[in-house]
């Protein structure tokens, strides 16, 4: 099989799935795909350069045309929920990539589609930056609970006593109180809220 920088970010997303970010060396990689360490270099710089080519790899099936076609927060709300279920595909690569640096071209342009759109709705630049963060920080906490064991938050390891917190976490009612139904809760308050406060930031700044 010939080899290239997509075909080696897809098999090192496939390791760090199975074993955890921690095995995700070159020489571990180049094992995965029956190659020497040296001869990936021809396609990666090196780990950094190996990260990026990861994320974008997860940036395929995230979708930017969204803040293109549809109002800020609309976008925002379909854009999250792509980047949930990419995230929570992979969720052993959330803690790196939450923390490198960003160099990937495909990540960068969706952000400053991203960031056109808010300051086309009328945020102001500097605040359109925190508004995307806020949500992907909001959507990356999501996807570890999505995929967070049931016994997590289990009712039947709950003291009796805790009558309230017993009753709520009813097995009938679990679609009510499911990661997924809570990440819909959560980012759709996170978005009114956000509207509430743009709406308010310019009615301020016409006094």
């Amino acid at each position: 099989m010939s080899m290239n920088r997509r075909k080696i970010a897809i098999a090192a997303l496939e390791l760090v799935g199975r074993e955890g970010i921690e095995a995700l060396t070159m020489k571990r990689l180049a094992e995965e795909v029956d190659r020497k360490p040296a001869s990936l270099y021809n396609h990666i710089a090196g780990k950094q350069d190996l990260i990026e080519a990861m994320r974008g790899i997860l940036s395929e099936h995230i979708e930017a045309s969204y803040f293109e076609s549809l109002g800020w927060r609309d976008a925002l709300l379909a854009w999250a929920r792509d980047y949930l279920k990419a995230f929570a595909q992979h969720p052993k690569i959330i803690a790196v990539m939450a923390t490198t640096a960003i160099s990937d071209p495909a990540t960068l342009a969706t952000y400053e589609k991203v960031v056109a759109s808010l300051v086309r709705g009328g945020w102001r630049r500097g605040e359109a930056v925190a508004v995307m963060r806020a949500v992907e920080a909001y959507v990356l906490g999501s996807a570890l609970d999505i995929v967070a064991p049931d016994t997590l938050l289990n009712r039947d390891s709950l003291p009796m006593e805790l009558n309230e917190l017993h009753a709520n976490l009813d097995p009938q009612d679990a679609e009510i109180w499911s990661a997924q139904a809570a990440f819909d809760l959560g980012i759709n308050a996170l978005l009114d809220g956000l509207v509430v406060t743009l709406e308010r930031n310019g009615a301020r700044s016409l006094r």
